[in-house]
């Protein structure tokens, strides 16, 4: 069980810094002053023009994979019993639809014709932590479930 716990404590990091990395780079688009998108900035000017798709997208960047984290390292250092694993499935669904949303901005913007955007290495960074939560919780629900 050491390993999934030194993952999840890793991702406890990275998911932190996931949100400061560029996102994407962005060139004469008028939503974003900044050429770089990152999970903050992002929030920051949906704040500025629609509150509660800001809160939205908080609830998804930030909360639910930090969420999912905390309460999965409960479970592996037994302080929370395996019953607890069916809310970590809806918390890592969440988080999966963060990803969802930034791939929507990102072919939205594209298909304006304005400018330009790219992928930047956040996006991979993210992409990472989520799909590596994934793992550390299936190895999580094996070890508690005895197999």
């Amino acid at each position: 069980m050491r390993i999934p716990i030194i993952l999840n404590l890793l991702l406890l990091i990275a998911f932190p810094i996931s949100w400061f990395v560029p996102l994407a780079h962005t060139g004469l688009l008028s939503w974003f002053n900044d050429d770089e998108l990152t999970v903050l900035n992002t929030i920051g000017v949906l704040w500025k023009s629609d509150v509660f798709l800001a809160l939205v997208v908080v609830f998804f960047a930030l909360l639910a994979p930090m969420a999912k984290s905390m309460l999965l390292l409960l479970i592996q250092l037994e302080w929370l019993g395996a019953n607890m694993l069916g809310a970590l499935a809806i918390l890592g669904k969440l988080a999966m639809a963060d990803i969802f949303l930034i791939a929507l901005l990102i072919v939205a913007a594209k298909g304006v014709g304005v400018g330009y955007i790219e992928t930047g290495w956040g996006l991979y960074l993210f992409g990472g932590c989520v799909m590596l939560s994934l793992l550390v919780t299936e190895l999580t629900k094996r070890k508690t479930n005895g197999h």
